[in-house]
């Protein structure tokens, strides 16, 4: 059986559609399969709105709670949270043309959508704000680190800006609060193999052929602390976390390096006190569509003397 042709969606609320495709089996019921295969959302919650016309087939169609199963197909539908703690800060657009948007992202708010987070990204944010429902992220940055972040506005072009993080033609800048250590010569180069630990989230130093290059320089010292700038040369996860961690100057508020911090539970609003002191300050790369030479710089500042978000 052939795949229905894909069709376009417009966002709602600033959220794109979600798809599903339906495998061979015997559910009685359309009801049924999405009740089983997508059981975050309870059989009440997706009955309730298939009835309000927010389940569409692969035609674009409403389906109903009563609608036969069938296999082959595609089902559309538009996540949503019974509830989402607002992120209490404001990201900003630096700039914006008919190629990219390109936005400065405060602490804790995540790039897209994922578990406890929706209406509170700074995909959805930007889209709502811009009207642009084609936005999609070049690249992306943690959810606790502040700073730039690249949206590509044309469908056709994304290829061509992500190729440019595949190949390395993005000059990245970080700073970071971290401890001082004066008895380290500066400045350093950073080259190491990086791996997944057996602790969750956190990734690790380990023998092996490098994988991961971090040139950092002290720019400022105040007492115990130190504000350094970073310059990563390969894209490993947490690569600037785990690097400066490895070093013996975890970054200041830092909730996974050394030490993993409990989670806020979901029913609780997070913990927006200590922010992680990490800033995506700048980034400059030779456009692939129009030839120009693109240089972005962050408007947000680290303050060694009272850290800020």
């Amino acid at each position: 059986m052939s795949r229905p042709p894909r069709i376009t969606l417009p966002t709602r609320d600033g959220v794109g559609a979600s798809t599903v495709a339906t495998p061979p089996g015997a559910w009685p019921s359309m009801l049924d399969f999405l009740a089983e295969r997508i059981p975050a959302v309870s059989r009440e919650d997706w009955a309730r709105r298939m009835a309000r016309g927010e389940v569409l087939d692969a035609q674009g169609q409403p389906v109903s709670p009563q609608a036969p199963f069938c296999s082959g197909t595609r089902l559309h539908y538009w996540r949503s949270l019974p509830f989402e703690h607002r992120v209490p800060f404001e990201e900003s657009i630096v700039f914006q043309d008919e190629w990219l948007v390109v936005a400065d992202k405060p602490h804790f708010l995540p790039v897209t959508p994922k578990g406890r987070y929706l209406q509170e990204t700074l995909l959805v944010r930007l889209k709502r704000r811009t009207g642009i429902d084609t936005l999609t992220p070049m690249h992306r940055i943690d959810l606790e680190t502040a700073g730039l972040v690249v949206f590509t506005v044309q469908p056709h072009t994304r290829h061509a800006y992500q190729e440019l993080l595949r190949e390395r033609r993005v000059d990245k800048t970080y700073e970071a609060i971290a401890p001082w250590r004066p008895e380290l010569s500066w400045p350093q180069v950073r080259l190491s193999r990086l791996q997944e630990s057996e602790r969750f989230m956190a990734m690790q130093e380990v023998p092996g052929e490098a994988n991961a290059e971090t040139h950092i320089e002290p720019l400022e010292v105040h007492g115990r602390l130190a504000r350094y700038r970073l310059k990563p040369l390969t894209g490993q996860k947490h690569q600037l976390r785990a690097h400066l961690n490895a070093m013996g100057m975890p970054i200041v508020g830092d909730r996974i390096y050394p030490e993993l911090r409990p989670p806020t539970p979901a029913d609780q609003p997070p913990d927006f006190s200590q922010p992680l002191q990490l800033l995506a300050r700048s980034l400059s790369f030779t456009d692939p569509i129009t030839g120009a030479l693109r240089v972005f710089e962050s408007p947000r500042r680290l303050d060694l003397l009272k850290p800020q978000t």
